[in-house]
């Protein structure tokens, strides 16, 4: 019970929160103190009664059975692995960042939830969460089922496959979608086609989880900018001299 504590606190922040609203909501729909019927999206009954509780309890309530208890251990263990990752690596000075991250993942998966009328959203973030990792680490080497290693650039789509062969759900191909969206305007849009920062976290939720200074971080390292270099409008008579920051 010690190691299963301290494995517990050293998850970091939000994977923990995340896991842990996920297991014991889960749990209690599983055993009948929460009623499920109240816990599932729906687009009817959030539009036309109000119903906006839905939108949160969908993210975290996945409905265990006897057929679905692998597919929630093998989503919690990814939950574990690569979010934990992600926040630790990639947001591990600006928790607050990764904190808007899940926040803009769990809007478009209630988005993609309605619109393909997906109950519980549980797949999507997952799937969201594991590709922004696997973009942010294309080329490292991932074990997957009986022995097989691949690129992590695959591994999303190997879910994806996955779930539309056995399952027949669409869940994990909109978590791809999702979590690219993500990707594309908070790396790619800004650092390789020169556009703006489009995802910058807001300042209240920097002032609610300040950064964090120290540590070491960035193993998870954005795409380098391939954005045309500003022209120079004046040319000078005092040398190129040397732009700070540089080497």
């Amino acid at each position: 019970m010690a190691d299963a504590g301290q494995w517990y606190n050293s998850l970091p922040r939000f994977t923990r929160y995340w896991l842990t609203a996920t297991v014991g909501l889960s749990l209690l729909c599983r055993f009948g103190l929460l009623p499920m019927e109240y816990m599932y999206l729906s687009r009817e009954l959030v539009f036309t009664r109000l119903q906006l509780w839905r939108c949160v309890t969908s993210l975290f309530v996945f409905p265990l059975s006897g057929a679905t208890g692998f597919h929630f251990l093998i989503n919690c263990y990814f939950i574990t692995q690569y979010s934990q990752r992600l926040e630790k690596d990639q947001y591990a000075r600006s928790p607050a960042d990764y904190m808007y991250l899940l926040m803009i993942i769990a809007v478009l998966a209630n988005l993609g939830g309605m619109l393909f009328n997906v109950y519980f959203l549980m797949d999507m973030l997952v799937v969201a969460i594991t590709y922004i990792w696997c973009q942010l680490n294309k080329e490292v080497i991932v074990t997957f089922w009986f022995g097989s290693r691949f690129k992590a650039m695959y591994l999303p789509w190997v879910l994806a496959g996955i779930e539309l062969i056995f399952h027949g759900s669409l869940a994990s191909l909109v978590g791809i979608f999702n979590g690219h969206v993500y990707y594309f305007l908070k790396f790619q849009y800004p650092q390789e086609l020169g556009g703006n920062a489009l995802l910058e976290t807001p300042q209240f939720l920097k002032r609610l989880v300040p950064d964090i200074s120290g540590g070491i971080s960035g193993f998870g390292v954005p795409p380098e900018s391939r954005a045309p270099p500003p022209r120079q409008t004046q040319a000078n008579t005092w040398g190129r001299g040397m732009a700070l920051g540089r080497n």
